[in-house]
């Protein structure tokens, strides 16, 4: 896949936000008779945390990395389950802070600015959880934050190379090469004979 692939828009992560808060609820109501509801919401938080990194690995503009953040997501939580539950969700999230971090290219400055979105978002899901008791509203809550990740400034989004000139852009589409080397030689002749 191409590195010029563009960002996810607030706008598909509004939709993200709405179909993860519905399956988390439904999840939820399926497995609260056979679990308790306690851990019928763990295990689907868990489900729609494995949920969002695959949707993280599926939108990422970067070539290498996308199978590995799911199957760290994965095993993480199954042995988050399996030997400290309560454990389960901060690994998740730090999991899918720094594979958001890897996965779509960005400066330290943008990292941090991430982190507190991540961090934003925690607080406005422990806030609907602890104002509902829905783990749906949870959801929403932090992937609505979530879904503002594309709106960092571009300027520290992006780490320029070593010895990349400001205005260069890293990603150039081979295609549009020879149109640029001719837009540049016409500036130049426009310029000469001036």
């Amino acid at each position: 896949m191409s590195t010029s692939r563009r960002l996810p828009g607030f706008l598909e992560g509004v939709g993200v936000a709405a179909a993860a808060s519905i399956a988390t609820g439904a999840l939820a109501a399926l497995l609260a008779p056979l679990l308790g509801r306690a851990d019928a919401a763990l295990l689907a938080l868990a489900g729609i945390g494995i949920g969002y990194g695959l949707y993280l690995a599926w939108r990422s503009p970067a070539a290498g990395g996308r199978l590995l953040l799911p199957l760290a997501l994965a095993a993480a939580t199954l042995l988050g389950l399996l030997l400290a539950p309560r454990w389960v969700l901060p690994a998740q999230l730090a999991l899918l802070w720094l594979g958001r971090t890897l996965l779509f290219p960005c400066g330290p400055l943008a990292a941090l600015a991430d982190l507190g979105l991540v961090l934003l978002g925690l607080g406005g899901a422990l806030w609907a959880i602890a104002a509902t008791g829905s783990p749906a509203a949870a959801v929403w809550s932090f992937l609505l934050v979530q879904a503002l990740f594309p709106a960092l400034p571009a300027g520290v989004r992006r780490l320029q190379p070593p010895g990349a000139a400001a205005g260069d852009a890293p990603d150039t589409d081979p295609r549009f090469e020879p149109a640029a080397r001719s837009a540049a030689t016409s500036l130049r002749r426009l310029a000469a004979s001036r």
